[in-house]
């Protein structure tokens, strides 16, 4: 029997919402106030996944403009009904407003149509089920119309949709408010016909450590539902804050071609204490069917970190490689930028084999899109660097490597000019006070730039080109401020290449020639901020 390894997606890559079309497998997490959105993976065997592209990757479909930290795109749905494949997801506003739109495509690898929003659609987490006499229904959560019995208190509600006219029609069917009495944020829901059974599967308890999975049924879309008695289906609430695989939650049934069951889910792994600097992740889980109700992870009951892999045949891709040269056409899709960009601030054909950023003076400190290209970190430990080809020529010019979490919480390992002097600096910004944490005197054009984390302890770097000695600047900056447990939000840590001046229109530009990011295997990296 072949094993596998959880998380299948490692990162920042939450809510899975994953769909089998034959022998292929498709699926997309969310992506909040990141540009491209709803990144889409294919896989042959549940395991090993590759990334086709992003959903949401035009201007067009996706306004992030002045987007909050954590706002944006949540919980996407994909489904695949006669021929065409459908994407619904929630654009949460600055003002925590809800507009639930779809698109669709003919191939998962794009393109996808505009948004088609949708009237009257109250909440979160839309989904789609397509039943077998053509309705298709809608699902998502809201306010109970009766009003909220205790704090964060919701209502998960069904109404059917016109696919010819966009809209949703009819009746409004509260179907569910979850197990438990006070189980707060009922949300995520999906629905699903197997056997005689509609089944409504919900993610309950916040997205935090006490997250969870569970399950009702009924013999209509519209109820009455019945819970399952041995609700939660899937928690690791129960396990405490130490365990290795913590905040279980917002999961997604999927049957194979060969009849197996499994389930794809959000989970978060802490390190160096209950720290979670990789966000929430996605893991596979096996699910068997007892007295029609689904029991998840027979035997044990928890997500594991290893398993067997589902019968299906093994298709491992080609790994990405470590550096990327930017000697290609356009960006690879593991890149992303900070909200929708309205100009063309990179390129990659001005200097063949560098990636350009512009100059410019949105600042990765606020809610505007900064010349910043960037990545996940996807590992408790990693080295990632990056050469720069850049001279700072006015005052507030400069460019480097950024490990972000958000505008107020991340480290700016930049060459600039700061006060009137050509130097490297190392920036931590922490609730949005900046700390200049170590600095040196540079004078020359090309430099390299180096991070790298054993676990929570963070040590930055810089060289010569033509130097083969790594200078320190920092050798143990504290890492647990890219984590959400003190940034707070939804999100994970990102890190790549920022510029960045003080006039709007310098004319400047940085080159850089690559970037390299790597997991480290370090028997260290869980013992930083033990608590």
């Amino acid at each position: 029997m072949r094993r596998f390894q959880n998380p299948i997606l490692t990162g920042f890559y939450p809510d899975p919402s994953a769909i089998r079309v034959g022998d292929d497998y498709y699926l997309v997490t969310s992506s909040f106030e990141f540009f491209p959105g709803v990144p889409i993976f294919h896989s042959k065997d549940l395991v090993h996944w590759r990334q086709l592209g992003h959903v949401l990757d035009r201007p067009s479909q996706l306004n992030l403009d002045g987007i909050k930290p954590s706002m944006g795109i949540w919980a996407p749905t994909l489904r695949y009904h006669g021929g065409i494949y459908y994407m619904i997801t929630t654009f949460v506003d600055n003002e925590k407003q809800c507009h639930n739109f779809y698109v669709t495509a003919s191939d998962p690898s794009g393109p996808w149509s505009e948004p088609i929003w949708l009237e009257d659609a109250p909440g979160i987490d839309p989904s789609l089920f397509f039943d077998e006499d053509g309705t298709v229904y809608y699902t998502g959560n809201r306010v109970p119309p009766e009003g909220q019995q205790y704090p964060k208190h919701m209502d998960i509600w069904l109404q059917e949709l016109d696919l010819a006219s966009g809209k949703l029609v009819g009746p409004k069917h509260s179907i569910w408010q979850g197990a438990l009495k006070v189980g707060h944020a009922q949300e995520g829901p999906h629905l699903y016909k197997i056997g005689e059974w509609y089944y409504v599967m919900i993610a309950e308890g916040g997205t935090g450590h006490t997250h969870a999975i569970t399950i009702a049924r009924s013999k209509s879309p519209a109820g009455p539902y019945e819970g399952y008695k041995a609700n939660p289906i899937l928690t690791h609430r129960h396990l405490g804050r130490d365990y290795g695989i913590v905040n279980v939650g917002h999961g997604e049934l999927i049957e194979t071609q060969k009849g197996d069951w499994w389930m794809v889910c959000l989970a978060s792994r802490p390190y160096g204490g209950y720290y979670r600097n990789l966000g929430r992740e996605t893991f596979l889980v096996p699910v068997r069917w007892e007295g029609e109700w689904p029991v998840v992870s027979p035997g044990k009951g928890i997500v594991e970190e290893e398993g067997d892999a589902p019968d299906l045949p093994e298709m491992i891709w080609p790994e990405l490689p470590i550096r990327d040269d930017f000697d290609q056409r356009e960006l690879a899709p593991i890149w992303n930028f900070l909200r929708t960009p309205r100009e063309a601030f990179w390129s990659l054909t001005e200097r063949p084999g560098a990636l350009r950023l512009q100059l410019r003076a949105a600042s990765i400190a606020a809610l505007e899109n900064p010349s910043f290209v960037g990545r996940r970190q996807q590992h408790k430990s990693f080295r990632a660097e990056t050469a720069l080809c850049f001279e700072p020529k006015e005052a507030g010019d400069k460019a480097g490597l950024v490990l972000l979490q958000n505008a107020d919480f991340q480290f700016r390992l930049e060459y600039g000019s700061f006060e009137g002097m050509k130097e490297i600096r190392l920036t931590q910004r922490k609730g949005g006070e900046e700390t200049v944490l170590a600095s040196c005197p540079f004078g020359g054009q090309g430099l390299l730039l180096r991070a790298e984390a054993h676990g929570q302890h963070y040590g930055f770097y810089w060289r010569e080109r033509e130097s083969q000695e790594w200078m320190t600047l920092d050798g143990d900056a504290d890492g647990t401020i890219l984590s959400t447990d003190l940034a707070g939000g939804f999100t994970g840590a990102y890190m790549g290449m920022y510029a960045a001046c003080e006039s709007e229109n310098s004319g400047g530009y940085a080159d850089f020639e690559w970037f390299s990011y790597e997991g480290i295997d370090d028997e260290r990296e869980g013992d930083g901020h033990e608590e």
